[in-house]
């Protein structure tokens, strides 16, 4: 019995030096690693077939949910490309066309399996062409608005900022951005950055940020402005480096409208 008890150990000491492991729950720990990975080995076969099952089963699953979404989409274009056009003509582009096109490409991505792509031509008897191609600062800003103004009526969005969307546009056109800015503001709050006088004015509430440097250091603060400070910023905006009297009666002008 002795004899066996001391093979015994000196088996289990030669196999904690083997696997470098320094006590006999660690080789026991060891050991059950091992048989999991053999039991793992036997049954490899099995589980890879299960893995293929389950993943045809996200596939059929993702391209039924990608083929609803489609569905959905192609009844939607045609509103949304009536809306836009409809918009369009409202900020001074009676000619402008868009359109929408939705190609089926392999594989997946969060936004379905369909490429999307935006066409656009502004003057009449011009080819509609992608809007990266074709429209110009302006035009790309009223496009923008346009869709804006539409997404914004069927969604649940509580807040929507726009940061220079005005850019490009000037005179009545900004004027009828910022009329078409005041009818989103009646469902969603809307804070707009803007330097434009047409577009600042239809503002209830204006803000002004400004930059300050105090021992070497810059910050930047947000004053509410008062009815008199509102009318001399947007008076700053319409004269030059004077501000004239000219400027503040079309500044009160404007607000008054």
């Amino acid at each position: 019995r002795l004899v066996d008890l001391n093979h015994r150990l000196d088996l289990i000491n030669s196999l904690m030096l083997k696997h470098r492991v320094n006590s006999i729950e660690e080789l026991i720990e060891l050991k059950n690693d091992f048989q999991s990975r053999i039991e793992l080995s036997r049954s490899f076969n099995d589980l890879l077939n299960q893995k293929k099952a389950e993943i045809m089963f996200c596939q059929e699953k993702l391209t039924k949910s990608a083929s609803i979404l489609n569905k959905n989409r192609n009844k939607s274009v045609p509103k949304v490309i009536s809306g836009v056009e409809n918009m369009l003509r409202q900020l001074g582009m009676p000619h402008a066309k868009f359109d929408i096109r939705m190609d089926l490409k392999e594989g997946f991505t969060k936004n379905g399996n369909t490429n999307i792509e935006f066409y656009f031509s502004a003057n009449k008897g011009r080819k509609m062409q992608e809007i990266s191609k074709i429209a110009s600062g302006g035009e790309l800003s009223r496009l923008m608005l346009a869709i804006k103004y539409l997404s914004a009526k069927k969604s649940k969005i509580n807040t929507l900022i726009f940061d220079e969307i005005d850019s490009g546009v000037s005179g009545q056109v900004a004027s009828l951005m910022g009329d078409m800015m005041v009818e989103m503001s009646k469902s969603t709050q809307l804070i707009s950055i803007s330097h434009l006088p047409q577009i600042a004015a239809k503002a209830n509430i204006h803000f002004k940020v400004c930059k300050n440097t105090f021992n070497d250091k810059t910050s930047s603060d947000i004053i509410c402005l008062s009815e008199k400070e509102r009318v001399k910023e947007i008076a700053k905006l319409l004269s030059g480096k004077k501000l004239t009297q000219a400027a503040i009666d079309n500044a009160i002008d404007l607000l008054d409208q």
